[in-house]
């Protein structure tokens, strides 16, 4: 896909946090198959978009949730739509994942018709909305009501990812990942997947790529968002952004673009992460 294939019909509204992000805007096009690790949920504000699975088949929805890591491509046919992308790890997205049977679940329009106006007032009126993480939060919820569980991961496998995001060096191997776990690197590297859904390398890919995100709103050029989230240089990051959401990143320069805090919770551990130390140079 070119960029010219895919357009903005509106200025598009990002709000950002490392590891996922709210985009609120009308878009027109094609996004091609990609995989990512965010549990994907589009809500069509006005109008209907389609996405299609690995099988080919679109279904066309106002509301769609796609399982992480699942590949899908996604026609915004126009539409006004939100798009969130949550952490599957944090305790809301594990909390979320539970409900999910299907890689690609259409949700009844009567669940989410609660929060569709206030979606809505963050495509018309942004400033006058004061809670956007509130908001997030409560158009996640209302995709599964009842009480999140406090925890679902293995502690060794929460106690990695906790330092992962409080460290400020993304440059992680699995053995030091396996050593904070007090495991070898193979009884590591095989429980990781077994929790995670995915190998460890992919993963901190993928940390790297929502940092770059949130990077490219304020660096707002590649090469300083791809050091910011020690990517090799604006080629990989290109690259990674092709491969995990479908278009390049320069897609994300064209909008308004606001950092917030993380609107979910982190796993519960029972040991704080401490950053793991910058290898030397």
């Amino acid at each position: 896909m070119t960029d010219g294939a895919y357009r903005w019909l509106s200025v598009p509204r990002w709000y950002l946090w490392e590891g996922g992000f709210l985009l609120v805007a009308s878009a027109q096009g094609i996004v091609p198959a990609h995989a990512h690790h965010a549990i994907q949920i589009v809500i069509a504000l006005e109008g209907l978009v389609a996405l299609a699975g690995p099988d080919g088949v679109w279904r066309t929805s106002r509301n769609v949730v796609v399982r992480p890591d699942v590949e899908h491509s996604f026609d915004c046919n126009g539409a006004v739509g939100a798009m969130v992308f949550v952490d599957p790890e944090s305790s809301d997205g594990a909390w979320l994942l539970a409900s999910l049977t299907q890689d690609i679940s259409v949700v009844p329009d009567a669940r989410l018709d609660a929060v569709v106006h206030e979606l809505r007032a963050v495509a018309d009126a942004p400033d006058e909305v004061a809670d956007i993480e509130g908001l997030i939060r409560r158009a996640v919820h209302h995709l599964r009501p009842g009480r999140a569980p406090e925890r679902r991961l293995d502690a060794r496998v929460t106690t990695v990812l906790d330092a992962i995001r409080a460290s400020d060096d993304l440059r992680i191997s699995l053995s030091d990942a396996a050593a904070r776990a007090f495991l070898s690197p193979s009884r590591f590297a095989h429980l990781f997947r077994d929790q995670v859904g995915l190998p460890f390398s992919r993963y901190m890919l993928w940390r790297k790529m929502t940092r770059a995100m949130v990077a490219i709103g304020s660096e707002r050029t590649l090469a300083a968002a791809a050091h910011a989230a020690d990517f090799a240089d604006a080629a990989h990051l290109t690259r990674t952004f092709y491969q995990m959401v479908g278009m390049a990143p320069s897609v994300l320069m064209r909008g308004v673009f606001t950092e917030i805090a993380s609107p979910f919770a982190a796993q519960a551990t029972e040991s704080a992460g401490r950053p793991f130390p910058r290898p030397a140079e």
